[in-house]
Formats: structure tokens, sequence, C-alpha cells
């Protein structure tokens, strides 16, 4: 019998692992600690998640890395490829794959994520990107257009007809001149997995308004948070829909509050990759609108210890705290990173889950 998918289920703040098929994560570190993203890591990293009743497995979708000492992310893996094989691994969490729709024909990430999805007994989620890097688009022959959203709109037109028609359909659009569709099996959810896209301008979050279910979006300080939800709240309405607004988040958790801030300081700060930081702050600035504007000025340390998101750096109560805080101003839940997952997440799972069931944010 198929289950309800994770992120639906009874939990009021739901959490998540991010970039975990990806090269340090997010952090740009020389500590030799920092995550390698091998198979058997993925492997060993999904079980603790998974039996700790986290609720999804996010993956990044990176074609080449950011350089530096480390070439952080050049190392990542294809999350189709990944996302199936952690089904078989896992028996709860939800399993999402990031495509940049450009470089991912429709039908091709239909049959994919339809294969996940009764792999998994319906615990499939896509997560929608655009994409933005130029050097990666390079790579296959195309440039970052300006009307990627106008082609995405298509895109997922074409992967919902495919799974609701039971008949060959062709599809004349401005992106797709397709005759002949078809895609068997459907996907076991419908009308298709849930999927998320995460956005920061107002294109991005007037697609996700339309077609999907969770909104990702980073900010500098916890109190500018509710502004996002708000306005992507209302987007939502003004098409008669309810999306679910999420953030990421970098984690240092640790017995103590000094003995958090002084790894902090020691991986993102003495240790970090300077020349990844570099290279990955100033083609987000150029090229991606994901951050507020100070984030680029003032926090270069998050940058170093998790890509821009937001840190939660302190004891357990510490965290539990911040993550209130993150939910009172109306997000539904996290993604988290750590320098190194296998070694961080059991006490995370240990000694944090537990706390947020005490101050009612999970019920299991």
């Amino acid at each position: 019998m198929r289950k309800q998918h994770p992120l639906k289920g009874p939990n009021r703040f739901k959490l998540g692992v991010f970039s975990m098929n990806a090269d340090g994560g997010l952090a740009m570190t020389t500590v030799p600690e920092r995550w390698r993203a091998r198979w058997e890591d993925n492997l060993n990293s999904a079980g603790i998640a998974d039996r700790a009743g986290l609720e999804f497995l996010l993956p990044i979708a990176r074609w080449r890395g950011f350089g530096g000492l480390t070439h952080v992310r050049e190392w990542s893996f294809e999350t189709f490829t990944w996302a199936a094989g952690l089904a078989v691994a896992t028996e709860n969490i939800g399993l999402f794959m990031t495509v940049h729709v450009p470089l991912v024909h429709p039908l091709q990430a239909a049959k994919a994520l339809a294969t996940v999805d009764h792999i998994s007994n319906g615990r499939a989620g896509l997560n929608i990107v655009c994409g933005w890097n130029p050097d990666e688009f390079a790579m296959f022959g195309q440039t970052v257009g300006d009307r990627t959203y106008d082609q995405a709109e298509e895109w997922i037109n074409i992967i919902e007809r495919a799974y609701q028609s039971r008949e060959a359909f062709d599809f004349a659009g401005e992106f797709y001149d397709l005759k002949g569709v078809v895609s068997r099996p459907p996907s076991l959810q419908a009308p298709r997995p849930v999927t998320m896209n995460a956005a920061f301008g107002a294109p991005g979050r007037n697609y996700a308004a339309r077609h999907c279910d969770y909104l990702f979006s980073t900010f500098s300080e916890i109190a500018d948070g509710r502004a996002h939800v708000v306005d992507i709240t209302n987007r939502a309405a003004e098409v008669g829909r309810e999306v679910g607004v999420y953030t990421v988040c970098h984690v240092v958790c640790r017995e103590t509050q000094q003995e958090a801030e002084d790894y902090y300081q020691h991986y993102a700060l003495e240790c970090a990759d300077q020349g990844a930081v570099d290279e990955h702050m100033r083609k987000k600035k150029e090229f991606a609108n994901s951050h507020d504007a100070k984030a680029f000025t003032d926090y270069r340390q998050r940058f170093a210890g998790g890509a821009g998101t937001f840190p939660l750096i302190g004891t357990p109560e510490k965290i539990v705290d911040d993550l209130t805080e993150i939910m009172d101003q109306g997000y539904s839940g996290a993604a988290l990173t750590f320098v190194n997952y296998t070694y961080e997440l059991p006490f995370f799972c240990d000694r944090v889950l537990p706390l947020m069931r005490q101050a009612g944010l999970r019920v299991n």
C-alpha cells in the first residue's frame, strides 16, 4: 500500500538533509573531516536520517564545482540515479531529485521521476530548478536564457499531462514541439510527485505559486523570514493555491555554545577555502538572485560555512530555540547541512529531535 508522502506527515516543523550528494555539502572548507560524498557516505547518512524520522533528502544539482583548493562540489552524484539508489536503501524518508529544466527533456524527467516514485512506493519529490551558472550551461553547449521560467511552465505541463493522459498526445509550444507523447507508468502520486522550487526573485516565486507545493527561501536574519512567507503566500492565494515555505540552514551543534562557536570559526574562517568562497560569491552575486544583498557584504563566513544559508550554531537547546523562531515566522521546515553528515547527524538526531518534540515542533 502506498504511503503518504513524508512532507504531508504530522510534524509541525519538517526536517531534511541538503546537498549530501555533493563534495563538501554546502561547506567550503579545507578541514580534513570535510564531506567527501562517497557513495558509502551517502548510504550511511541516508540511513541515519531515515531511522531518525527526518522527512526528506534533498540533493543539489551541480555539473562542475567552484574551484579553490578543494574543487568543492566538483564531485557530485546525478540526482535521479542517486535517489533511485537511496530509495532501495531507505524505508520512510522522502527522496527529492533536483533538475535543471533547460538541461533535461521533460519526457526524460517524467520517466525517471515516475521510476523513483515506484521504487520508493510514493516517496519521490521533484525540485525544479531553472539554473543560473553560465559555466555549467556552457558544458552542455547552452547559455542561460532570460525566459527559463516560461520554458519551465511548458516543461511541468508536459510532465503532468503525460502522467494523466491514457492516449498519446501532441504538444506544440514555444519551447517544445512534441508528437505522440506517452509516458507510462505514471507516478504513484497524483497528479505528480510533490514539487519544490528555490526562488528569491519574482519570476521564480510566481512559478512556485502556480506549480509547486513548497518554496525554499533564504534569509539573512530570522526576523527577515516572515516577509518571504507572506510574499509567497499572497502569490499562491492569487491563483487559488497554498504553498509551504522552507528554508536552508548549516548546523554546528555541540554540547556547549563555546565549543560550537569555536568549531564554526575553525572550519568557516580559519580553514575556509578562500578561493572557492570568492568564486561562489562572485557567481552568485552576478548571476543568481538568491540572497539578500547584505548576505554578500556582511556574512562571508556564512558562504564558507554553508553557501550563504542561515547558521544554526550552538547547543541542542539553542538550535531548538532558533528552529522554533523560524517556525514562528511561518516556515514549515528546514533543510540542514553539516561539515560531515555521518559524524554530526547522530548527535543532532539524538539530542535535538527529543527537544523539538518537547517544544511541540514534532510529534515523532
